[in-house]
């Protein structure tokens, strides 16, 4: 006889989903044992945490388009997919939670792991949580948690009490009133805005003698019509961190990041143009766009909730990015005079060779940047790159040059730490042929990373491309914390709270019967990369860096400066030697 569980197994098939990440409980019993009965119809994933089966789902997401799906237990399980999670709203991710509960009879008797799941959920699955009570509704609540996942690029959730999942199963609700048929058919939208819209938007840009363009993400399917709107305008474009993969770095009027982690080159993009258009993007520091009032403002985002967030614009186009952008070609007039565009390709070609002398600088005894420059020209061509926040970040954002047909992504909206790896794992579940590289510091190494390497160890056999590197930026510090305390409140490194206890990340892997090489001297950084890449198994590279190395960001206030200076004053050796990296830094600038 078929179950409840059964049958969800089942529609999620006919949804699509190959591939469940999470971790068995007996809330969710039911569940895994369809799971089990299923056989390879359904892909079950167990991870170390269910925190980071969320981030797996997240991250399926992520690098196939398709939903990703989670699942946990009641009470303890379900609270662990919290973070992840969040992770998949902020950066509007379509992602369904299955979660398990007690049985309806025990409900409101303070059992054991009883916990309000749909109070619990209401604001990360804002758009769709619900509890099933009873089999004839289980088929809605599916249908319906998985196409408002899709549509609105949310995450969703379905509770499901465990004596539910042990009912019968009802493949069509009665054809009688109060009941609910939904189907799975496919949607059509009307992607592209009208005429007029168009028009309005292409005067507007026309008119602009210095146009800036800032994508995000929901460009990350439009990069040739960027790149032909670019090239008609004569213009600059900034990527926000989500949408690093939208445009090659290798393209010279690509000014790379923007923000905390952006680069020169960006700044002098968003403070000189007349003009912005900005394209699935919801980059959120204002102190980093346009004066307000100074450029006129077009902007193409799929939810019009987003239109006029960031920045006041004129236009606003609801619609997809790519079909949008081909509509606005034919109205865009090609700018004759291209001065512009050429000092932004001078001021590109200058920040690549400032990052490249920067990376070399001499440090005790790896300069963290010099991992992620080596790593550029290495980088195979259909490379997946995962990366943490954290000082790594930093790197990632600034150093490393991404090419046509390769993916990126990291946390964006809730900048988690921890994410790194298990993003890396659900890249190379989805993509086994593909090379996956994470770039982790050593403090979300020890949040999550370590434990997933267990998961890596457990599965790496399977796939067709075996390399999956995960790089361990070891400076014994949670560094990017350490710097923003410096620069932001004056405050020197707090030892008990920074410093972080010493892990052998290289060894530890190879007692995993993964490669692992430690980088401790500069010359060590290219051929540990080159050894990874043509490694026959997962490789882990420790390098041991300096965490006095500055972040420097494209631009510091006076007040800013001030606070640096007397952070490091108050520290004593490490402030005379973090001054001292600085000084470097701005030399090689």
């Amino acid at each position: 006889m078929d179950t409840v569980s059964d049958f969800i197994v089942r529609r999620l098939t006919q949804w699509g989903i190959c591939r469940v990440y999470g971790y068995p409980g007996d809330g969710i019993n039911g569940m895994m044992g369809a799971l089990g009965r299923a056989g390879d119809a359904l892909e079950f994933v167990q991870t170390r945490h269910e925190e980071t089966a969320a981030f797996m789902a997240c991250a399926h997401a992520k690098f196939t388009g398709q939903i990703g799906v989670c699942l946990a237990t009641s009470g303890p399980g379900a609270i662990h997919l919290l973070n992840g999670l969040y992770d998949a709203k902020l950066d509007h991710q379509p992602v369904v939670a299955l979660v398990g509960q007690q049985a309806r009879s025990s409900l409101g008797g303070d059992y054991q792991q009883e916990v309000d799941l749909v109070a619990l959920f209401k604001d990360v699955a804002h758009d769709y949580v619900q509890l099933a009570s009873d089999a004839s509704q289980v088929r809605h609540l599916i249908d319906r948690a998985m196409r408002i996942a899709l549509e609105r690029r949310a995450v969703t959730c379905v509770i499901l009490p465990n004596d539910v999942q042990e009912m019968p199963a009802v493949e069509s609700p009665p054809r009688a009133h109060g009941t609910v048929h939904t189907g799975i058919g496919l949607t059509s939208h009307a992607a592209v805005p009208h005429r007029q819209a168009l028009e309005n938007a292409a005067s507007i840009l026309n008119c602009g003698e210095r146009v800036a363009i800032l994508v995000g993400a929901g460009a990350l399917k439009a990069g040739q019509q960027v790149q032909e709107v670019a090239e008609l305008l004569g213009a600059g474009v900034a990527k926000a961190l989500l949408g690093k993969a939208v445009l090659p770095d290798d393209l010279p009027y690509v000014t790379g990041s923007i923000g905390l982690l952006g680069t020169q080159p960006s700044w002098y993009l968003m403070n000189e143009c007349d003009t912005l258009l900005m394209v699935g993007t919801s980059f959120p520091y204002g102190e980093f766009l346009p004066p307000e009032g100074q450029a006129r403002a077009v902007q193409i985002d799929i939810d019009g909730r987003n239109m006029n967030l960031r920045y006041p614009v004129e236009v606003g186009l609801v619609g997809d990015s790519r079909l949008t952008l081909s509509a606005l070609v034919p109205l865009l007039e090609r700018k004759t005079k291209r001065q512009w565009r050429e000092q932004i390709e001078s001021r590109v070609a200058r920040w690549w060779s400032t990052m490249q002398a920067r990376a070399m600088v001499e440090a005790k005894p790896v300069n963290p940047q010099l991992p992620f420059w080596e790593l550029s020209s290495r980088l195979p061509d259909d490379s997946i790159i995962t990366c943490d926040s954290g000082s790594a970040a930093n790197w990632y954002a600034r150093d490393v040059r991404l090419r046509d047909g390769m993916m990126a992504s990291l946390s964006g909206g809730l900048a988690t730490m921890g994410c790194a790896v298990p993003y890396a794992l659900a890249a190379k579940l989805s993509h086994p042929a593909r090379p996956v590289i994470a770039l982790v510091g050593d403090g979300a190494m020890q949040m999550n990373g370590i434990n997933e390497l267990i998961t890596i160890a457990d599965r790496w056999k399977q796939w067709q491309d075996p390399r999956l590197v995960v790089l361990v930026l070891n400076n014994g510090d949670l560094n990017l914390v350490t710097w923003e305390q410096r620069v932001n409140s004056g405050s020197p490194r707090y030892e008990p709270s920074q410093w972080l206890p010493s892990f052998r990340y290289a060894e530890y892997a190879r007692l995993l019967d993964l490669g692992g090489i430690k980088v401790e001297r500069p010359e060590q950084v290219g051929p540990a990369w080159d050894a990874a890449l043509r490694a026959d198994r997962p490789t882990v590279i420790e390098v041991v860096a300096d965490p006095e190395v500055p972040p420097i960001p494209p631009h510091m206030d006076l007040k800013q400066v001030k606070a640096y200076m007397q952070a490091l004053r108050r520290e004593g050796r490490t402030g005379g030697e973090a001054l001292r990296a600085t000084l470097k830094q701005w030399w090689a600038s």
